[in-house]
Protein backbone atom coordinates (compact mmCIF):
# COMPACT_ATOMS: atom_id res chain seq x y z
CA UNK A 1 0.00 0.00 0.00
CA UNK A 2 1.10 3.59 -0.63
CA UNK A 3 1.19 4.40 3.07
CA UNK A 4 3.63 1.56 3.67
CA UNK A 5 1.32 -0.43 5.97
CA UNK A 6 1.05 -3.44 3.72
CA UNK A 7 3.29 -6.33 4.75
CA UNK A 8 2.35 -8.83 2.02
CA UNK A 9 5.69 -8.40 0.22
CA UNK A 10 8.48 -5.94 -0.31
CA UNK A 11 9.19 -6.96 -3.92
CA UNK A 12 7.82 -4.96 -6.84
CA UNK A 13 8.81 -5.00 -10.54
CA UNK A 14 7.65 -2.80 -13.40
CA UNK A 15 5.18 -5.19 -15.06
CA UNK A 16 1.43 -5.46 -14.72
CA UNK A 17 -0.41 -5.47 -11.42
CA UNK A 18 -1.66 -9.01 -12.02
CA UNK A 19 1.81 -10.34 -12.72
CA UNK A 20 3.05 -8.75 -9.51
CA UNK A 21 0.47 -10.82 -7.68
CA UNK A 22 1.34 -14.06 -9.45
CA UNK A 23 4.73 -14.88 -10.91
CA UNK A 24 6.74 -12.36 -8.88
CA UNK A 25 5.27 -12.33 -5.39
CA UNK A 26 7.69 -13.78 -2.87
CA UNK A 27 6.97 -15.33 0.47
CA UNK A 28 7.01 -12.71 3.22
CA UNK A 29 6.96 -12.85 6.98
CA UNK A 30 6.93 -10.24 9.70
CA UNK A 31 9.24 -11.03 12.63
CA UNK A 32 10.23 -8.71 15.47
CA UNK A 33 8.81 -5.74 13.58
CA UNK A 34 10.98 -6.39 10.47
CA UNK A 35 9.79 -7.25 6.99
CA UNK A 36 11.59 -10.31 5.63
CA UNK A 37 11.30 -11.43 2.01
CA UNK A 38 12.56 -14.15 -0.33
CA UNK A 39 13.44 -13.35 -3.98
CA UNK A 40 11.26 -14.38 -6.93
CA UNK A 41 11.64 -17.82 -8.44
CA UNK A 42 12.47 -16.40 -11.90
CA UNK A 43 16.10 -15.33 -11.53
CA UNK A 44 15.91 -13.26 -14.76
CA UNK A 45 13.33 -10.89 -13.32
CA UNK A 46 14.80 -7.68 -11.83
CA UNK A 47 14.10 -7.50 -8.11
CA UNK A 48 15.27 -5.87 -4.90
CA UNK A 49 14.26 -6.31 -1.27
CA UNK A 50 14.53 -4.00 1.74
CA UNK A 51 14.17 -4.52 5.44
CA UNK A 52 14.49 -2.16 8.37
CA UNK A 53 13.13 -1.83 11.92
CA UNK A 54 9.48 -0.79 12.11
CA UNK A 55 10.38 1.88 14.68
CA UNK A 56 13.41 3.61 16.11
CA UNK A 57 14.03 5.93 19.03
CA UNK A 58 14.59 9.55 18.02
CA UNK A 59 18.24 10.29 17.30
CA UNK A 60 19.25 6.66 16.83
CA UNK A 61 20.64 5.23 13.56
CA UNK A 62 18.72 2.64 11.54
CA UNK A 63 20.27 -0.30 9.72
CA UNK A 64 18.66 -0.73 6.30
CA UNK A 65 19.59 -3.80 4.29
CA UNK A 66 18.35 -6.15 1.66
CA UNK A 67 19.08 -8.49 -1.23
CA UNK A 68 19.53 -8.04 -4.98
CA UNK A 69 20.55 -10.27 -7.91
CA UNK A 70 24.20 -11.21 -7.66
CA UNK A 71 25.30 -9.10 -10.63
CA UNK A 72 23.93 -5.84 -9.16
CA UNK A 73 26.64 -3.57 -7.73
CA UNK A 74 24.63 -0.48 -6.71
CA UNK A 75 21.27 0.12 -5.02
CA UNK A 76 19.39 3.39 -4.72
CA UNK A 77 17.98 4.04 -1.25
CA UNK A 78 15.06 6.45 -1.57
CA UNK A 79 12.62 8.13 0.77
CA UNK A 80 9.19 9.63 0.19
CA UNK A 81 9.08 13.44 0.41
CA UNK A 82 6.13 15.61 -0.62
CA UNK A 83 4.55 12.88 -2.71
CA UNK A 84 7.63 11.81 -4.63
CA UNK A 85 10.59 9.47 -4.16
CA UNK A 86 13.91 11.23 -3.51
CA UNK A 87 17.38 9.69 -3.50
CA UNK A 88 18.94 9.37 -0.04
CA UNK A 89 22.15 7.65 -1.11
CA UNK A 90 23.61 5.08 -3.46
CA UNK A 91 24.68 1.94 -1.64
CA UNK A 92 27.21 -0.62 -2.82
CA UNK A 93 25.99 -4.20 -3.16
CA UNK A 94 28.23 -7.22 -2.90
CA UNK A 95 27.41 -10.89 -3.42
CA UNK A 96 23.74 -10.12 -3.68
CA UNK A 97 23.46 -8.10 -0.48
CA UNK A 98 23.64 -4.47 0.61
CA UNK A 99 23.41 -2.60 3.89
CA UNK A 100 23.69 0.98 5.10
CA UNK A 101 22.85 3.19 8.05
CA UNK A 102 20.44 6.12 8.04
CA UNK A 103 19.33 8.46 10.82
CA UNK A 104 15.73 9.59 10.24
CA UNK A 105 14.62 12.68 12.15
CA UNK A 106 10.94 11.89 11.72
CA UNK A 107 8.77 9.00 10.57
CA UNK A 108 10.00 8.17 7.07
CA UNK A 109 8.99 5.85 4.23
CA UNK A 110 11.94 4.14 2.54
CA UNK A 111 12.34 1.93 -0.48
CA UNK A 112 15.22 0.43 -2.45
CA UNK A 113 15.56 0.65 -6.22
CA UNK A 114 17.83 -0.86 -8.80
CA UNK A 115 19.63 1.45 -11.25
CA UNK A 116 17.21 3.19 -13.61
CA UNK A 117 14.49 1.94 -11.25
CA UNK A 118 14.17 -1.32 -13.17
CA UNK A 119 12.82 -2.70 -9.92
CA UNK A 120 11.82 -1.19 -6.60
CA UNK A 121 11.10 -2.71 -3.22
CA UNK A 122 7.85 -2.26 -1.39
CA UNK A 123 7.96 0.90 0.71
CA UNK A 124 8.56 0.44 4.41
CA UNK A 125 7.76 2.96 7.09
CA UNK A 126 10.27 3.53 9.87
CA UNK A 127 8.48 5.31 12.68
CA UNK A 128 10.53 7.63 14.86
CA UNK A 129 9.35 7.61 18.46
CA UNK A 130 10.36 9.89 21.29
CA UNK A 131 12.48 8.12 23.91
CA UNK A 132 11.28 7.64 27.46
CA UNK A 133 13.17 9.94 29.83
CA UNK A 134 13.61 10.53 33.54
CA UNK A 135 16.00 12.61 35.65
CA UNK A 136 19.00 10.76 34.17
CA UNK A 137 17.87 11.60 30.63
CA UNK A 138 16.97 8.92 28.11
CA UNK A 139 16.12 5.69 29.90
CA UNK A 140 18.35 2.83 28.69
CA UNK A 141 16.76 -0.48 27.81
CA UNK A 142 17.43 -3.62 29.83
CA UNK A 143 18.10 -6.95 28.10
CA UNK A 144 14.50 -8.02 28.85
CA UNK A 145 13.14 -4.94 27.04
CA UNK A 146 12.08 -3.01 30.15
CA UNK A 147 13.67 0.35 31.02
CA UNK A 148 16.19 1.30 33.65
CA UNK A 149 15.00 3.86 36.24
CA UNK A 150 17.25 6.65 37.50
CA UNK A 151 18.33 6.51 41.14
CA UNK A 152 21.25 8.99 41.15
CA UNK A 153 22.73 11.46 38.72
CA UNK A 154 25.11 14.38 38.78
CA UNK A 155 25.78 16.34 35.59
CA UNK A 156 28.32 18.58 37.40
CA UNK A 157 26.86 21.74 35.87
CA UNK A 158 27.25 23.88 38.98
CA UNK A 159 30.24 25.66 40.41
CA UNK A 160 30.66 23.65 43.61
CA UNK A 161 30.58 20.00 44.66
CA UNK A 162 27.17 18.68 45.72
CA UNK A 163 27.97 17.55 49.26
CA UNK A 164 24.58 15.90 49.65
CA UNK A 165 25.93 13.30 47.19
CA UNK A 166 29.72 13.41 47.46
CA UNK A 167 32.31 13.23 50.23
CA UNK A 168 35.92 14.17 49.31
CA UNK A 169 38.43 11.46 50.19
CA UNK A 170 40.84 12.49 52.94
CA UNK A 171 41.84 9.24 54.66
CA UNK A 172 43.68 7.93 51.62
CA UNK A 173 47.03 7.96 49.81
CA UNK A 174 48.25 6.63 46.47
CA UNK A 175 51.55 6.01 44.73
CA UNK A 176 54.77 4.58 46.13
CA UNK A 177 56.77 5.59 49.18
CA UNK A 178 59.17 7.71 47.13
CA UNK A 179 56.35 9.47 45.27
CA UNK A 180 52.99 9.32 46.99
CA UNK A 181 50.07 11.73 47.17
CA UNK A 182 47.95 12.54 50.22
CA UNK A 183 44.24 13.19 49.65
CA UNK A 184 42.84 16.54 50.60
CA UNK A 185 39.48 18.31 50.55
CA UNK A 186 41.01 21.21 48.70
CA UNK A 187 39.62 23.16 45.71
CA UNK A 188 42.95 22.82 43.93
CA UNK A 189 42.39 19.06 43.62
CA UNK A 190 38.59 18.72 43.98
CA UNK A 191 36.58 21.27 42.01
CA UNK A 192 33.63 21.67 39.71
CA UNK A 193 33.68 23.96 36.69
CA UNK A 194 33.14 23.96 32.95
CA UNK A 195 30.41 21.34 33.27
CA UNK A 196 32.64 18.71 34.85
CA UNK A 197 33.97 17.41 38.14
CA UNK A 198 37.72 17.94 38.19
CA UNK A 199 39.92 15.65 40.29
CA UNK A 200 43.62 16.46 40.20
CA UNK A 201 47.03 15.47 41.49
CA UNK A 202 49.56 18.27 41.89
CA UNK A 203 52.69 19.41 43.66
CA UNK A 204 52.64 21.68 46.71
CA UNK A 205 55.49 23.77 48.08
CA UNK A 206 54.99 22.84 51.73
CA UNK A 207 55.17 19.13 52.58
CA UNK A 208 52.08 17.31 53.86
CA UNK A 209 51.81 14.03 55.72
CA UNK A 210 49.39 11.12 55.69
CA UNK A 211 49.41 7.43 56.41
CA UNK A 212 47.59 4.79 54.40
CA UNK A 213 48.36 1.19 53.41
CA UNK A 214 52.09 1.45 54.12
CA UNK A 215 52.46 4.93 52.65
CA UNK A 216 53.54 7.54 55.18
CA UNK A 217 55.89 10.41 55.73
CA UNK A 218 56.11 13.88 54.22
CA UNK A 219 55.32 14.42 50.56
CA UNK A 220 54.97 17.37 48.21
CA UNK A 221 52.07 15.79 46.30
CA UNK A 222 48.35 16.01 46.98
CA UNK A 223 45.41 14.49 45.07
CA UNK A 224 41.62 14.48 44.91
CA UNK A 225 38.87 11.91 44.97
CA UNK A 226 35.19 11.78 45.91
CA UNK A 227 32.81 9.05 47.06
CA UNK A 228 29.15 8.64 48.03
CA UNK A 229 30.10 7.32 51.48
CA UNK A 230 27.00 7.00 53.72
CA UNK A 231 25.06 9.18 51.26
CA UNK A 232 24.26 6.71 48.50
CA UNK A 233 24.79 3.03 47.85
CA UNK A 234 22.98 0.46 45.73
CA UNK A 235 22.87 -3.26 45.16
CA UNK A 236 22.62 -4.11 41.44
CA UNK A 237 21.80 -1.68 38.65
CA UNK A 238 23.46 0.30 35.89
CA UNK A 239 26.33 2.67 36.73
CA UNK A 240 27.84 4.98 34.12
CA UNK A 241 30.36 7.84 33.95
CA UNK A 242 31.89 9.81 31.10
CA UNK A 243 35.52 10.60 31.86
CA UNK A 244 38.55 12.26 30.29
CA UNK A 245 42.08 11.74 31.60
CA UNK A 246 45.29 13.71 31.07
CA UNK A 247 46.91 12.86 27.74
CA UNK A 248 50.41 11.47 28.34
CA UNK A 249 52.38 8.30 27.74
CA UNK A 250 54.75 8.92 30.64
CA UNK A 251 54.22 6.72 33.72
CA UNK A 252 52.80 7.97 36.98
CA UNK A 253 49.06 8.66 36.49
CA UNK A 254 46.26 6.31 37.46
CA UNK A 255 42.51 7.04 37.45
CA UNK A 256 39.63 4.93 38.76
CA UNK A 257 35.84 4.76 38.54
CA UNK A 258 35.00 2.09 41.07
CA UNK A 259 32.51 0.72 43.60
CA UNK A 260 33.27 -0.22 47.21
CA UNK A 261 31.10 -2.19 49.67
CA UNK A 262 28.92 -0.02 51.92
CA UNK A 263 30.18 -0.58 55.48
CA UNK A 264 26.67 -0.01 56.84
CA UNK A 265 26.07 -3.61 55.76
CA UNK A 266 28.64 -5.53 57.87
CA UNK A 267 30.54 -8.48 56.47
CA UNK A 268 32.98 -10.89 58.06
CA UNK A 269 34.85 -11.23 54.76
CA UNK A 270 38.05 -9.31 54.19
CA UNK A 271 39.38 -7.83 50.96
CA UNK A 272 39.50 -9.14 48.26
CA UNK A 273 36.87 -11.69 49.30
CA UNK A 274 34.63 -8.86 50.52
CA UNK A 275 34.52 -7.49 46.97
CA UNK A 276 35.43 -4.46 44.88
CA UNK A 277 34.14 -3.50 41.43
CA UNK A 278 36.62 -1.50 39.37
CA UNK A 279 34.54 -0.39 36.39
CA UNK A 280 37.50 1.41 34.85
CA UNK A 281 41.13 1.86 35.83
CA UNK A 282 43.35 3.80 33.46
CA UNK A 283 47.13 4.06 33.56
CA UNK A 284 49.35 6.53 31.75
CA UNK A 285 51.87 3.75 31.07
CA UNK A 286 49.09 2.03 29.04
CA UNK A 287 47.62 5.12 27.35
CA UNK A 288 45.16 3.31 25.07
CA UNK A 289 43.52 0.99 27.61
CA UNK A 290 40.85 0.93 30.29
CA UNK A 291 41.22 -2.06 32.58
CA UNK A 292 38.22 -3.33 34.55
CA UNK A 293 38.82 -5.56 37.58
CA UNK A 294 36.46 -7.51 39.82
CA UNK A 295 38.03 -8.30 43.18
CA UNK A 296 36.60 -11.39 44.90
CA UNK A 297 37.60 -15.00 45.52
CA UNK A 298 38.97 -15.28 41.97
CA UNK A 299 41.87 -13.04 43.04
CA UNK A 300 43.45 -16.21 44.46
CA UNK A 301 44.31 -17.09 40.84
CA UNK A 302 45.61 -13.61 40.06
CA UNK A 303 44.50 -11.67 37.00
CA UNK A 304 42.35 -13.91 34.81
CA UNK A 305 41.26 -12.11 31.62
CA UNK A 306 37.65 -12.92 30.82
CA UNK A 307 36.89 -13.74 34.47
CA UNK A 308 37.96 -10.90 36.75
CA UNK A 309 39.65 -8.51 34.31
CA UNK A 310 40.18 -7.63 30.65
CA UNK A 311 43.19 -6.28 28.81
CA UNK A 312 41.63 -5.32 25.48
CA UNK A 313 39.26 -2.45 26.34
CA UNK A 314 40.27 0.51 24.17
CA UNK A 315 40.06 3.98 25.73
CA UNK A 316 42.50 6.66 24.59
CA UNK A 317 43.81 9.13 27.13
CA UNK A 318 42.98 12.78 26.55
CA UNK A 319 39.60 11.86 25.03
CA UNK A 320 36.14 11.45 26.52
CA UNK A 321 35.24 7.82 27.18
CA UNK A 322 32.06 6.34 28.63
CA UNK A 323 32.31 3.51 31.15
CA UNK A 324 29.26 1.41 32.02
CA UNK A 325 28.53 -1.34 34.52
CA UNK A 326 25.36 -3.47 34.33
CA UNK A 327 25.19 -5.54 37.50
CA UNK A 328 22.67 -8.19 38.48
CA UNK A 329 22.51 -11.13 40.93
CA UNK A 330 24.26 -13.55 38.58
CA UNK A 331 25.81 -11.39 35.86
CA UNK A 332 28.18 -8.41 35.73
CA UNK A 333 28.90 -6.72 32.40
CA UNK A 334 31.36 -3.86 31.92
CA UNK A 335 31.40 -1.76 28.74
CA UNK A 336 33.69 0.92 27.35
CA UNK A 337 32.07 3.28 24.85
CA UNK A 338 29.24 0.80 24.40
CA UNK A 339 31.53 -2.14 23.69
CA UNK A 340 31.37 -5.09 26.08
CA UNK A 341 34.78 -5.69 27.68
CA UNK A 342 34.10 -8.07 30.54
CA UNK A 343 31.27 -10.40 31.51
CA UNK A 344 31.32 -12.28 34.81
CA UNK A 345 28.60 -14.81 35.69
CA UNK A 346 30.04 -16.09 38.98
CA UNK A 347 27.21 -14.72 41.12
CA UNK A 348 29.77 -14.55 43.93
CA UNK A 349 28.60 -13.55 47.40
CA UNK A 350 30.94 -10.55 47.27
CA UNK A 351 28.58 -8.95 44.73
CA UNK A 352 25.34 -9.54 46.64
CA UNK A 353 25.27 -6.34 48.72
CA UNK A 354 25.12 -2.56 48.30
CA UNK A 355 28.17 -0.67 47.03
CA UNK A 356 29.02 3.04 47.04
CA UNK A 357 30.46 5.00 44.09
CA UNK A 358 34.05 6.30 44.07
CA UNK A 359 35.92 8.51 41.57
CA UNK A 360 39.64 8.95 42.16
CA UNK A 361 42.70 10.56 40.56
CA UNK A 362 45.71 8.57 41.76
CA UNK A 363 49.44 8.26 41.40
CA UNK A 364 50.67 4.96 39.99
CA UNK A 365 52.63 2.05 41.42
CA UNK A 366 55.08 -0.58 40.15
CA UNK A 367 55.73 -0.08 36.40
CA UNK A 368 53.45 2.96 36.44
CA UNK A 369 55.11 4.74 39.38
CA UNK A 370 55.56 8.49 39.07
CA UNK A 371 59.15 9.31 38.06
CA UNK A 372 58.79 13.04 37.49
CA UNK A 373 58.09 12.92 33.75
CA UNK A 374 54.28 12.86 33.69
CA UNK A 375 52.84 16.40 33.60
CA UNK A 376 51.52 17.82 36.88
CA UNK A 377 49.00 19.01 37.71
CA UNK A 378 47.10 16.19 36.01
CA UNK A 379 43.31 16.10 36.05
CA UNK A 380 40.57 13.53 35.67
CA UNK A 381 37.46 15.28 34.30
CA UNK A 382 34.06 13.66 34.90
CA UNK A 383 31.27 14.87 32.61
CA UNK A 384 28.50 12.99 34.44
CA UNK A 385 27.74 10.16 36.81
CA UNK A 386 24.42 8.30 36.40
CA UNK A 387 22.99 5.33 38.23
CA UNK A 388 19.85 3.39 37.40
CA UNK A 389 17.97 0.48 38.96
Amino acid sequence: MEDGRSTSTDLVHPTTKSSRRTSLLATAAVAAGTLLTTPPADARTPWVSLRAPASVTSGQPVLVRGKVPGHVSKVRLERRISGRWVLVKRVAARNGRYLTWVRPVSTTRYRAALPRRSATSRAQVVRVVRPATDTCGVRPTKPDGSLWSCTLHDEFTGTSLDRTTWVPQTNFASGVRAAHACYRDDPSVVSQSGGSLNLSVRKVSDPVTCSFAGLSGPTHLIAGGVMTYHLFSQQYGRFEARIRTTATTDPGLHEAFWLWPDDRFPSTAVWPYAGEIDISETYSSHPSLSIPFLHYAADARGSVPGTNTAWDCTAARGEWNTYTLEWGPSRIEIKVNGRTCLVNTSGDAAFQKPYLVVLTQLLGVAGNAYDGRAPLPATMNVDYLRVWR
